[in-house]
């Protein structure tokens, strides 16, 4: 292979590899968190809020029973 040659191909990889570093910093530094891009999307939800209900009492379902005793 001829130096020349060599030397196309390396500039190519070269400019190859900005690309996906420029890419690969926009993937890890979104501009912002991804919850704020969710928030608010089940509001005034009516089917969220029964499946927040649901999930309410079927965790404090599972919470031992605390009796009250009588001391004596």
């Amino acid at each position: 292979m001829a130096v020349q040659e060599i030397e196309l191909r390396v500039a190519a990889l070269e400019a190859e590899v900005a690309q996906l570093k420029q890419k690969l910093e926009c993937v890890t530094n979104p501009a912002s968190p991804w919850w704020r891009e969710i928030y608010g999307t089940f509001a005034d939800d009516p089917l969220h809020e029964e499946a927040m209900r649901l999930g309410r009492e079927y965790r404090e379902s599972l919470r031992p029973k605390t009796g009250k005793r009588g001391r004596t």
